[in-house]
Formats: C-alpha cells, sequence, structure tokens
C-alpha cells in the first residue's frame, strides 16, 4: 500500500484482508464438531470493527512489516476478543442477547456450545500464532497469553463484575480498565511490531505508550457511547451498564467529562508516536478510536 492512501480505504482493505485470514484459519463448516465449528465461525466471521487487527497491522508498518506477516497475529489477536465476547455475553457474566447486531453466541447456540466456542477460538489463536513468522514466536504466544489471563483481561473482567453496584475511585477503574480492555489492546500493537524489524528503545517506548493510551481511550468511548448510542447502531444492547449499575468513566465523571477524557487520551497516543514518520496510521486509528460512533 501507498502511503497516500486513504485511512478509510486502508482500513477496510485491512478488514477484508483480516476476515479472510479468519476464515482459512478457522476449522472449516462440518467435520466431527459441526455445531461447535458453525458457533466459532459464528462469534468470529461476519461482524466487528475489527479494531485490534487494524492496530496490528498499522504497528507492523511501522516497524516495517510485509502485511502478510501481520496477518497471524492480527488473526490470533481477533480470535482471542471474539472469545472473550463470547464468554462476555454469557448469563453468568454480563448476560447480553445482541452483540454484532444479531443473537449472541449463546442465545444462538446454547450456552453449553457459546461457553466451549469460547474455549476452542482461544486455543486456535495460539495454534495460528505458533506458527507465525515472527522474530520471537515463544515470546510472543507468553505476550498474548499474559494479555488474556489474570494478569490482562480475565483480570480486569473478575474486577469488573466484582465491582458491579458498587462504586470505585478514577485510579481504580483505570487499573480495572488497562487490564480488561487495554492489555489486548496494547497486545495487538505489539505483536504487529513484532512481524517487522526490531526496533530501539525510543520506539518501543512511544509504540507502549501509544499503545496504553489508545486502549484506555476505547474504554471511555465505550463507555460513553453505552449512554448516548442506540441499540441499532452499537449492534449491542445500549444503556447496559447503567442498568447493571457498572462504574464507568461517564458515572464517575459526567458525560462531558468522559469526552473530554477520551480526546486527551487521543491527543496523548497521537503526541507519543509524533516523532515517528512511520506512524501515520496508527496516529489516524487514534483518531478513528476517539471518534467513533459504535
Amino acid at each position: 500500500m501507498k502511503g497516500d492512501v486513504a485511512f478509510a480505504v486502508w482500513a477496510e482493505e485491512r478488514r477484508a484482508r483480516v476476515e479472510a485470514v479468519l476464515d482459512r484459519a478457522l476449522p472449516a463448516a462440518g467435520g466431527a464438531a459441526p455445531k461447535l465449528v458453525e458457533a466459532m465461525r459464528y462469534a468470529t466471521l461476519g461482524g466487528g470493527k475489527r479494531m485490534r487487527a487494524l492496530l496490528a497491522y498499522a504497528a507492523g508498518e511501522f516497524a516495517g512489516a510485509d502485511p502478510a506477516d501481520v496477518d497471524a497475529p492480527a488473526s490470533a489477536v481477533e480470535m482471542v476478543h471474539a472469545y472473550s465476547l463470547v464468554h462476555d455475553d454469557l448469563p453468568s457474566m454480563d448476560d447480553d442477547t445482541m452483540r454484532r447486531g444479531r443473537p449472541t453466541c449463546h442465545v444462538a447456540f446454547g450456552e453449553a456450545t457459546a461457553l466451549l466456542a469460547g474455549d476452542a477460538l482461544q486455543s486456535q489463536a495460539f495454534a495460528v500464532l505458533g506458527r507465525a513468522r515472527l522474530r520471537d514466536t515463544a515470546f510472543a504466544c507468553a505476550l498474548l497469553a499474559e494479555a488474556s489471563g489474570a494478569l490482562g483481561m480475565a483480570g480486569g473482567q473478575a474486577i469488573d463484575l466484582a465491582a458491579t453496584g458498587g462504586s470505585m475511585t478514577e485510579s481504580e477503574l483505570e487499573s480495572m480498565h488497562r487490564l480488561k480492555t487495554g492489555a489486548l489492546i496494547r497486545a495487538a500493537v505489539r505483536l504487529g511490531a513484532a512481524a517487522g524489524a526490531r526496533l530501539d528503545e525510543s520506539g518501543e517506548r512511544a509504540l507502549d505508550a501509544y499503545a496504553q493510551a489508545a486502549g484506555l481511550a476505547f474504554q471511555v468511548v465505550d463507555d460513553v457511547l453505552d449512554v448516548e448510542g442506540s441499540t441499532a447502531t452499537l449492534g449491542k444492547t445500549a444503556g447496559k451498564d447503567a442498568a447493571a449499575g457498572k462504574p464507568t468513566y461517564v458515572s464517575l465523571l459526567g458525560l462531558e467529562a468522559a469526552k473530554a477524557r477520551a480526546r486527551a487520551l487521543g491527543d496523548d497516543a497521537r503526541r507519543a508516536l509524533a516523532a515517528f514518520p512511520a506512524s501515520r496510521r496508527l496516529a489516524e486509528l487514534a483518531d478513528d478510536i476517539v471518534s467513533r460512533s459504535h
């Protein structure tokens, strides 16, 4: 891709690319467990913002990677994200019935199959990442595992569940979301960069600062959209956080202050990479995260 290609065109081409990669990486329909495979494919294909994949591809460009070498990390992160959504939507978790504009996986296939589909998607992600062409595949697998587990996404979800109906300070809320949402976003950025040339220390620090700010901005905007968005626009139940009594940036700061916080985080993300000419797509993604409407 030439550097003068518009962001919207670049993003749509990368979304189509990772969709095709995911289609090939997932088990083919049928086989010994056809319902399970169908549920896996239903939960993963045909929808979503693909923000984590876009971040991986943009970080790959930052590190000079060929997009083909980013395909595996981008798809692995998307499979982990899909598994997390399947499990988050279960009645024992957030108990939601709509995701990406259609019935959630457990509504469409039953709770037991949805639970297994999430488990299998996580396993498939590591099978794909383990075969990736990266500088250090073992380290990449460890990075994704940590971002997904008790020190990352799963740990953040546990804190979120425990906090429902209670209150949090802004510092506590930020710590929770750096795990629940930010850890996988940071992993997407780091894994995409790992498909390219090794960065020097300043590049690594800048990329990490970008990922930290962008990941938190994504969550703040999610909190805003839960208040301002509609179910039709979001593709999931709007207003659910407030109804469940979950601490959010909006409930803590107010709507306008939460919007200002998201904009400030987007600015932080942009500034982190301002000295690097190859950071154009990452900067555009920071803007897209803050301005998104779904």
